[in-house]
């Protein structure tokens, strides 16, 4: 999107009288690339459906306090991020389960579903990705996966560039140790 269409479409959100249309644009062009970033948190194809469901609601609730300060796309990248986060620390909490319980019904779902196309490699690339810390996953899947610049990222997680900078690169070589060892 171009800077101008971006100044348009943030004006539009604001506009009480364009507000609809504008988000309904925004939910057509968003909604996909948001559906995979959740569901490469997630991994359940149901949970993140409910996650994108949420973050479209938290969005629309809060078009008020949008001001256009981050890009559309980070604005909703931020909220289906926290919103994803939030999720996986509720359901940990809701199943009494620890991070390697938790892991392990991930790697299940991955495993029983038509998430990957592919050989297995990329299995063993999703399995090691599903043993980073949550947070560190999203940086990597944002960066590995979406191809967000560092300071995309940084403005999503409301992090330094350089402490994201250290955690892919140290997500990547969690995951090369992961594969080498597999």
């Amino acid at each position: 999107m171009t800077a101008a269409e971006e100044k348009l479409l943030t004006g539009q959100l604001q506009s009480p009288e364009q507000q609809r249309q504008a988000f309904d644009q925004v939910v057509r062009k968003y909604q996909r690339v948001l559906y995979y970033h959740i569901r490469r948190l997630v991994v359940s194809h149901d949970d993140a459906d409910d996650v994108l469901q949420n973050t479209l609601l938290k969005a629309w609730k809060n078009l008020g306090s949008f001001r256009g300060d981050a890009s559309v796309k980070t604005w909703l990248y931020r909220i289906a991020t926290n919103e994803s986060l939030t999720y996986l620390e509720q359901k940990k909490r809701r199943y009494h389960q620890d991070v390697e319980g938790l892991e392990n019904d991930l790697r299940h779902s991955l495993q029983g579903g038509a998430y990957i196309n592919g050989d297995e490699l990329q299995l063993k690339l999703h399995n090691a990705i599903l043993t980073l810390p949550d947070r560190q996953r999203a940086v990597f899947n944002m960066r590995y996966f979406d191809e967000m610049k560092y300071e995309e990222i940084a403005d999503v997680l409301g992090v330094t560039v350089g402490a994201l900078k250290a955690s892919y690169h140290h997500a990547a070589h969690k995951i090369e140790a992961f594969i080498t060892a597999s």
